[in-house]
């Protein structure tokens, strides 16, 4: 064997060999008759790079996989890409741009045709990365969520896009799917509605600012403002309502103004007009002021401007008031150029103030609202000059020039200027709605989109979660599950996009609408009528949420969808549960009456050393590609899979990828060691006839390695299952039975000798199994290394030994002997004694196990823990440090081989370092405005240095009164 093990060129290597004997494919390795294993990879954007967060699922996932398919079950890992709709489409046109092209000067066919050649030159980057990381998916089945689209190049076959379509229709069909005008995210750049999850919320420093509406009529009012105990603060004859916005450009659009209906300073105004401070005088719009529950009284004014078109919290005060939702932008996010003059839909809207006049929807939409000369003004512009015109007529709320609402722009309270009035526009920090890939402001948009009507499908994905039939893991993410699904809001599945499957829905001339599979179905429906077809395409989620079924080959009945569906187990981010993992469920069980998945394995965030989310802003991204380059695969695969403990963030850095990587080097190591001992796979080795007590005792470690591993991963207990495996191979093999099985090594004794290289080499044999799920690649290379096999280990037979294999009494006396070992050192270790002296071992009393341990082990006991002899006393004399063991006492008299005034103050300074820290950390994690005020992440930290620092002082105390023994 070389002495190390050179990930970079063994990965690739093992892993062709993997796939040229078809490791890998669905039912390899199965045993006859055995159960279906399936699990649906969540499928990467096709324009995805490999990130942390994939190479986290993508590990877990594997290990599952690796786990069952050695385990005989006829095991299915599904691979494949989504189409990413908008992703891929700003990618294609990048690249156009680049060449002086744009989309928009082309048609539809033409572009999609760039899309298709991208995808064959660059859509599989992500799925060679993933063969980087270990995946065993079934490579020969992979999927893509647009296979078999109109006009497809030759390799993109099948029928994903056709069962999409089939959905479609049917639920169109079965009242599902309707066609509707609601508020959405809508992105100005790509000038396209988006999913919440494509929209990121960034706290920015913005403003907000206060203007005067005016009461109709010059009426007025009196306005009365109460400290806590109803004393008057403030009491003034007003004619007029104040509001505070952050969107003065939306003002133009506002249907009324809101207070909540428990607010006694507005009770007199209630039912009352007031009048949109911007705009022609002449043509000046009235609005009702209305209650509702939405105002929050204690912030801002308490009276809230409701323009129904352009914000969420406003469209729903709309849609209860039934008040008129006018929309202000168009697609670019520029204030509206079309439709009548001013003055005329003005007057329009005027009347139906006054109630008399009725709209309908469309009619309400057409109605612009914008005067004239706004009209066409980018929105920051038109904003700007809303403020302008409004505080130019005198109609801003003023207020003092020192006063601290004002941030930056306000003065300090000194001689000059503080007494003067100044229009009130707070400087606050504002959570601002970007698209995560175009970077600009999201708008909410009344548009026409399709939705799923959620509510019709929604009930059997509940129940199938409260019934048991799908677990989701851990309780949690439960809670997160039901909750969006009991508050659902009808699902937007269309967008204006090129790129993704188009709405399989014709329209004729006079607006009658015809859904069908194919336009020629569609025409046959319309009885010969020119028809035009709708140019949206449907939301990725919607083809992604057919992921389980359509990979399987559904509408047909394949064998594969007949034997593994529904799928066993998804692991899953927690951020997309209601995205991806809900719509699953609903669209499975509407599609097909059955869940699509039994299990639900949600994990959390990766985050850096310090409990940070990753971000390139900050400069904590770690690249998993430079991580495995740097490592090794199995080194990261390990790292993620030790720190996956249910529902807790990873904290990932390189010192403790560093570190498992170490641990491969370990495992090599033995190996190596037994090589060099002759430690060869004896065929029909049988681990219950072993005789040594050294033999015994490590082949019932290694039984109830394989017992706790098998149980942790059933549960997905990954980091106990990763971590049990860790202190069995390192600490139980590496550490204890290489060294305790030297001395075996050395004997006279043929047999012993024959028996221990048996037993060493099966015991190797079995950490290899045992690790294989987690570290593939040098398990691998390690089992074709010791010996020729019939098969790789990837297909080797897991092992299924137990408690029979655990001899009690070898147990506990190897226990025993550790536990002394351990001992003596610690107290080497804590007294400071030199590493290399040997020291005296004194024996005050033993029982008859103890010295029979002790007679049994002797040789090894004094070689690993430094003692040059034993000497029984009766009395433990002065100077020397008691060592207890179960069933007798022992001594090591250091008095004279350290200083121990000097050791004294060594432990005590660090003691006093330490009992500052632990100080100030307690202050902390006890004060109750930090735990409610601090991240999360900080508070955890601060818990977790505390604890570590809390352990590190009991250390040294105990060695401190090791120290007042010796006097």
């Amino acid at each position: 064997m070389e002495k190390t093990f050179d990930a970079k060129s063994a990965e690739a290597r093992i892993s062709a060999k993997w796939e040229a004997g078809e490791c890998f494919k669905a039912g390899a390795n199965a045993k006859a008759g055995s159960e279906a294993f399936s699990i649906m990879i969540p499928p990467p954007n096709v324009t995805g790079v490999l990130h942390v967060g994939h190479a986290f699922n993508n590990t877990l996932q594997d290990v599952l996989v690796r786990w069952h398919r050695m385990r005989g079950f006829d095991t299915l890992w599904q691979p494949g890409t989504d189409h990413a709709g908008i992703a891929t489409q700003m990618v294609v046109e990048r690249e156009l741009a680049k060449e002086g092209k744009s989309r928009r000067d082309m048609s539809r066919e033409e572009f999609l045709s760039h899309v298709w050649a991208w995808k064959k030159k660059s859509g599989g980057t992500i799925i060679e990365q993933l063969k980087r990381l270990g995946a065993s998916c079934d490579w020969s089945r992979e999927a893509f969520t647009m296979s078999g689209a109109p006009n497809a190049p030759a390799g993109e076959e099948g029928n994903f896009h056709d069962a999409v379509i089939k959905v479609f229709v049917d639920m169109y069909n079965k009242g599902y799917i309707y066609r509707g005008k609601r508020l959405v995210n809508w992105d100005p750049h790509f000038e396209t509605a988006i999913s919440d999850l494509e929209v990121e919320n960034i706290d920015q420093t913005g403003h907000m600012w206060h203007f005067k509406y005016p009461l109709a009529g010059g009426d007025t009012y009196e306005y009365v403002e109460k400290d806590e105990d109803g004393n008057v603060t403030l009491r003034e004859t007003r004619d007029y309502i104040s509001i505070a916005t952050t969107r003065p450009e939306t003002m133009l659009g506002d249907g009324a103004v809101a207070v909540h209906p428990d607010d006694e300073r507005y009770k007199p105004i209630v039912g009352m007009l007031c009048e949109i401070p911007v705009g022609p005088k002449e043509h000046r719009r009235l609005i009702p002021i209305i209650t509702d529950e939405y105002p929050d009284p204690t912030f801002g004014s308490g009276a809230v401007k409701i323009t129904g078109a352009h914000d969420f919290n406003d469209y729903a005060v709309a849609k209860r008031g039934n008040i008129p939702c006018y929309r202000l932008m168009d697609t670019r996010a520029h204030l509206r150029a079309d439709g009548a003059a001013y003055a005329e839909a003005a007057k329009t809207a005027q009347e139906v103030a006054n109630g008399d006049k009725t709209l309908t929807e469309a009619e309400v939409d057409a109605l612009n609202l914008v005067p004239d000369h706004l009209r066409g003004m980018e929105r920051y512009a038109a904003r700007d000059a809303v403020v302008a015109e409004i505080t130019a007529e005198g109609l801003a709320v003023m207020t003092r020039a020192d006063d601290p609402r004002l941030g930056k722009a306000a003065l300090k309270p000194d001689a000059e200027g503080a007494d003067a009035l100044v229009p009130l526009v707070e400087e606050k920090t504002i959570t601002q709605p970007f698209g995560d890939r175009s970077k600009v402001v999201i708008e909410p948009m009344l548009t026409d989109q399709w939705f799923v009507d959620t509510a019709k499908i929604v009930e059997p994905a509940l129940e199938a979660v409260r019934t048991g039939r799908t677990r989701i893991m851990p309780e949690q993410h439960r809670k997160v599950y039901f909750h969006w699904l009991e508050n659902i809001e009808p699902w937007t599945i269309s967008r204006q996009l090129w790129w993704g499957h188009q709405i399989p829905v014709w329209y004729d001339d006079e607006g009658g609408m015809y859904c069908a599979p194919t336009e020629a179905e569609a025409q046959a429906m319309a009885g010969g009528k020119s028809l035009t077809r709708d140019p949206d395409v449907l939301d990725t989620w919607f083809s992604s949420g057919l992921w389980p079924i359509g990979t399987l080959g559904w509408p047909e009945k394949t064998p594969e969808l007949e034997r593994y569906f529904p799928t066993s187990t998804l692991v899953s981010g927690f951020d997309i549960i209601f995205f991806w993992v809900a719509r699953m469920m609903m669209m499975q069980l509407a599609v097909v009456d059955d869940i699509p998945f039994r299990d639900v394995y949600v994990h959390a965030l990766v985050r850096d050393e310090k409990g940070r989310k990753m971000s390139k802003s900050i400069g904590n991204v770690l690249d998993p590609l430079e991580l495995i380059d740097e490592f090794g695969a199995d080194a990261l695969r390990f790292t993620l899979t030790s720190m996956a403990a249910m529902g807790r963030d990873l904290k990932l850095s390189k010192d403790r990828i560093a570190g498992y990587r170490n641990f491969g080097t370990k495992l090599w190591n033995a190996a190596r060691f037994a090589e060099m001992n002759d430690c060869k796979p004896v065929d029909g080795f049988d681990p219950k006839s072993v005789s040594q007590t050294v033999n015994k005792w490590i082949i019932g470690e290694t039984a109830q390695a394989r017992v706790a591993h098998d149980e942790a991963l059933s549960q997905y207990r990954f980091n106990d299952a990763a971590n049990g495996l860790y202190a069995f191979v390192w600490g139980k093999v590496c550490d204890w039975y290489v060294e305790f099985a030297k001395p075996l090594f050395a004997s006279d004794d043929a047999a012993v000798i024959a028996e221990t290289r048996a037993t060493m080499a099966w015991v190797i044999d079995q950490c290899l199994i045992l690790l294989h799920p987690t570290m593939p690649f040098i398990t691998e290379e390690l089992w074709g290394e010791i010996a020729d096999r019939p098969k790789m280990l990837v297909h080797t037979d897991w092992p299924d030994y137990g408690a029979e294999l655990v001899d009690a009494e070898a147990a506990r006396e190897m226990t025993w002997v550790i536990s002394l070992i351990e001992e003596i050192r610690s107290v080497r270790a804590q007294m400071h004694v030199p590493v290399g002296l040997k020291v005296q071992l004194l024996q005050l009393d033993l029982d008859a196990r103890g010295q029979a341990a002790w007679d049994n082990n002797a040789a090894m006991i004094e070689r690993l823990a430094r003692i040059s002899e034993l000497t029984h006393t009766q009395t433990m004399p002065k100077g020397a440090v008691t060592v207890a063991v179960e069933g007798g006492t022992f001594g090591l008299p250091v008095a004279d081989l350290i200083d121990v005034a000097e050791e004294k103050a060594r432990l005590q300074k660090l003691l006093d370092k330490l009992a500052k820290e632990i100080g100030g950390l307690k202050g902390r994690v006890n004060n109750p405005k930090f735990v409610a005020s601090a991240p999360e992440d900080v508070v955890a930290e601060a818990r977790e240095n505390l604890a570590a620092r809390e352990e590190e002082e009991a250390k040294i105390k105990t060695a401190f009164a090791r120290l007042a023994e010796l006097g």
